[in-house]
C-alpha cells in the first residue's frame, strides 16, 4: 500500500512538517491495520462456485448493491473490485488531488483533440477513475451535490418510467444522514441513512466572501439540494468527523460481518459469460494473481463498474456497436449503442485571483503540527476542506430563463490554485506541461490566491467510448468531444465573464482581489478580458470535473441509442443489469456522485422487488 508517498508527498522542506507528517501517518496507519478499512479481502479458495447476484465493480453503485441486496440472508453476494482496500490516509478530504495517479486511480487519459486540453502533454485530457473500494467516492472532492429536478423529469419524459424527481427524492433520502438541523427538518433531507453529509467543520474567510459576491450578483444564499437549485451555498460533503466518508466506509464497513456476503479485491474481470443461444447471463470471468477464474450467477450479473469500464466490459463481452465487435473478432451477441452518448461536465482551470492577506490554502503553511493534530484528534482544521473546495453555486447564463430555475452554469470556489502546493503536484495532476505551469503561475507559486472552477452543466457535445482492442487489460480509447456543438462553449465563456464580474464585487474587493496577471502563452497576443480571450484560455485549460456518464444509456425499449431499460436490464440479455453513472440518459445538472448512489438505491429496491415476489 501506497499509504506514505501519498502522504509524504505534501511535505515540505522543513523538519517539523516533515516529523508531523510522519507521525499523522503513523497513527492513522496503525488504526487502519487494527482492522479492515471496508471488507474482509475473501480469499480465492474460499470462492464458492456460484452466488445468487455477482456484481462487478465495488465503487459508489457497487458498494451501495452489496449492501443492499445483501440484507436479503437467503441471498449470497459476490462483489468483484479490480482495486484494493482503503486506508485511513485516504480519507483526509484536503489530500483529493494527491489521490489522483496513485495506485488507487485507473489514470486514464483521453485521446488528443485540438480542440480542448491544449495546455496538457500531448493534448491529452487526464481523466481519474477510482481502482479501489468505493471507487471513485475515495478520491472525489466529496461534493454532495444531487442536480436539478428538471433532470429527472426528463428522464421519465423520455420514457424512462419511474424515474420522476418525485420517484427519486425517496432514494436520495434513503442514504442520506445530513447533519445539518436547517437541512434534515426539510422535506429534501433526512437522517439516519449509512451516507454522512455535512459541511467541513473549518473555512476560509474566501467563503464567506463568496456567498456575499453572490448576493451582490443578486443570488440568494441557498440549500441547492432543497426546494431551489439556483443560488450560492457553502459546500456540503460526503464527509463524517472532518474525514472522508465514501460509499466503501458508508455502505461496506458497518456490514463487513455479513456471511452472505464476498468481496474480492484486486479482481479484474474480463468478460461477462452469456449463452449465445439463450442470450442468458450466467457468471463472470476474471483474473486474479494472475490467475484466470470463472464463477456462475444464479439469478443475475449486475455491472456496476462505471461509465468508462462498464462499456468495455459489455464490449468485450460481445454487447455493443455490432461494427466495433466485429473489427475487434468479438462475436456479436447483442448489436446495441454501448459506448455512445458519453457525456462529461468540463470546467476551465487556471482562474486564479491574488490577494493580500493570508487566508488562503498554501500547502507550506497548513501542513504543521497543530492543524495536524487538530486533525488526528478532532477532526477539525484545513486538512478538513473537500479537497480546497469550500463553496458551490448554481447559476444562469443569458442562454436560459432565470425564472425557470434552471441555471446551466455550475461554480466551485477553491480557497486556492494551481499554484497553492508550489509547484509540487497539482500541475501533473491536471496533465499540464511544465513550460505552461511555470509560465502562467510560476511567479505566484506559493501565494495566497482564490479560484473559481466554472462548470458546463448540460453540455450538448457528446463523446464515445471505444475498445482500443479485444485485450482486457488494454484500456479503451476516450473521446468526449468537449466542444463540438459551438453553444458549450459559448455558455462556458459566459461563465467566465461572470466570475470575472464577481471578482470586483466588494465582498472580493476587501481583500484587493486581482487577476493572475500572467496569461496563458497561447493567449498573449489576444486582447485580454474579451470573449476570443476566455475562449482561448478554455481551450488551453480544458479539465474534466471527473463526471462521465451516459455510455449505457437508459431508455425505452423504441429509443435506438437504449443499453438498459428503466428497470435497468440490458436490452436483449437476460439476467444482467448495468447499475451506475453510466446509464444515465442526460446528464445531471451537477456532481454525480450522489445520483449515482441513488441510482444504486433505486436499482436494488428493483431487483427486490422482481425476485423476491418470484421466490413468493
Amino acid at each position: 500500500m501506497d499509504v506514505g508517498s501519498i502522504a509524504l508527498g505534501g511535505m515540505t522542506s522543513g523538519l517539523t512538517q516533515s516529523m508531523c507528517w510522519m507521525l499523522l501517518t503513523m497513527f492513522l496507519y496503525i488504526k487502519y491495520a487494527v482492522d479492515d478499512y471496508a471488507a474482509k479481502n475473501v480469499p480465492s479458495g474460499a470462492l464458492m462456485s456460484s452466488y445468487d447476484f455477482i456484481i462487478v465493480g465495488g465503487g459508489s453503485a457497487g458498494s451501495v448493491l452489496a449492501n443492499r441486496l445483501s440484507e436479503i440472508e437467503d441471498w449470497n453476494v459476490l462483489l468483484l473490485e479490480a482495486g484494493g482496500d482503503g486506508s485511513e490516509i485516504y480519507d483526509i478530504p484536503v489530500l483529493a488531488a494527491n489521490l489522483q495517479l496513485t495506485q488507487i486511480d485507473w489514470k486514464y487519459k483521453t485521446e488528443p483533440n485540438k480542440n480542448f486540453c491544449r495546455a496538457m502533454e500531448g493534448g491529452q485530457c487526464n481523466w481519474p477513475r477510482g481502482k479501489v473500494i468505493g471507487g471513485t467516492s475515495m478520491l472525489n472532492y466529496m461534493l454532495y451535490v444531487r442536480g436539478n429536478k428538471k433532470d429527472y423529469d426528463t428522464w421519465e419524459q423520455l420514457g424512462n418510467t419511474g424515474w420522476s424527481y418525485d420517484d427519486v427524492l425517496q432514494y436520495f433520502k434513503k442514504s442520506e444522514d445530513n447533519q445539518n438541523p436547517l437541512h434534515a427538518e426539510t422535506p429534501y433531507h433526512s437522517t439516519g441513512g449509512y451516507l454522512t453529509v455535512q459541511e467541513a467543520p473549518w473555512h476560509t474567510p474566501l467563503v464567506t466572501a463568496f456567498i456575499k459576491a453572490g448576493l451582490e450578483m443578486g443570488y440568494e444564499n441557498r440549500d441547492i439540494n432543497g426546494k431551489r437549485h439556483t443560488g450560492f451555498m457553502v459546500a456540503q460533503g460526503t464527509i463524517r468527523h472532518g474525514r472522508r466518508c465514501s460509499t466503501a466506509k458508508a455502505f461496506l464497513r458497518p456490514i463487513r460481518t455479513r456471511k452472505n456476503l464476498h468481496v474480492v479485491m484486486g479482481a479484474h474481470v474480463t468478460k461477462i459469460l452469456i449463452d449465445p443461444s439463450s442470450k442468458v447471463a450466467y457468471g463472470v470471468e476474471f483474473v486474479r494473481d494472475g490467475e484466470r477464474l470463472c464463477v456462475r450467477a444464479k439469478k443475475e450479473v449486475i455491472v456496476s463498474a462505471g461509465s468508462i469500464n462498464s462499456p468495455q466490459l459489455l464490449m468485450l463481452s460481445g454487447i455493443g456497436p455490432k461494427e466495433q465487435l466485429l473489427k475487434h473478432g468479438i462475436p456479436v451477441i447483442q448489436d446495441l449503442k454501448v459506448g455512445h452518448n458519453l457525456q462529461d461536465h468540463v470546467g476551465v482551470g487556471g482562474v486564479a485571483f491574488l490577494v493580500n492577506e493570508e487566508i488562503a490554502l498554501v500547502e507550506s503553511r497548513i501542513y504543521n503540527i497543530q492543524d495536524m493534530l487538530g486533525y488526528a484528534i478532532f477532526g477539525d482544521g484545513p486538512l478538513t476542506l473537500l479537497g480546497g473546495i469550500e463553496g458551490v453555486a448554481f447559476i444562469n447564463s443569458k442562454f436560459v430563463n432565470g425564472s425557470d430555475d434552471f441555471p446551466d452554469i455550475e461554480l466551485l470556489l477553491a480557497a486556492g490554485g494551481a499554484c497553492s502546493d508550489g509547484g509540487r503536484n497539482m500541475w501533473k495532476v491536471h496533465g499540464l506541461t511544465n513550460k505552461f505551469y511555470d509560465a502562467v503561475f510560476g511567479e505566484i507559486s506559493n501565494k495566497d490566491v482564490w479560484s473559481v472552477i466554472p462548470m458546463l452543466l448540460r453540455p450538448k457535445s457528446k463523446g464515445f467510448i471505444a475498445l482500443r482492442s479485444s485485450n482486457p487489460f488494454d484500456y479503451p480509447l476516450i473521446y468526449p468531444n468537449y466542444f463540438d456543438q459551438p453553444e458549450d462553449m459559448a455558455t462556458l465563456i459566459e461563465a467566465l465573464k461572470f466570475v470575472f464580474k464577481m471578482s470586483k464585487t466588494s465582498a472580493f474587493r476587501r481583500y484587493g482581489s486581482k487577476m493572475n496577471p500572467k496569461p496563458f502563452p497561447a493567449c498573449k497576443n489576444i486582447s485580454m478580458y474579451t470573449d476570443p480571450y476566455w475562449e482561448c484560455m478554455i481551450r488551453e485549460y480544458s479539465m474534466t470535473i471527473y463526471h462521465p456518464t451516459g455510455t449505457c444509456k437508459m431508455g425505452p425499449n423504441w429509443d435506438p441509442e437504449a443499453v438498459v431499460d428503466p428497470r435497468l436490464r440490458v436490452y436483449g440479455v437476460a439476467r444482467l443489469r448495468v447499475i451506475d453513472g453510466s446509464i444515465m440518459p442526460n446528464i445531471v445538472s451537477g456532481n454525480t456522485n450522489a445520483p449515482i448512489i441513488m441510482i444504486a438505491e433505486k436499482g436494488s429496491d428493483m431487483i427486490k422487488e422482481e425476485w423476491l415476489k418470484n421466490e413468493v
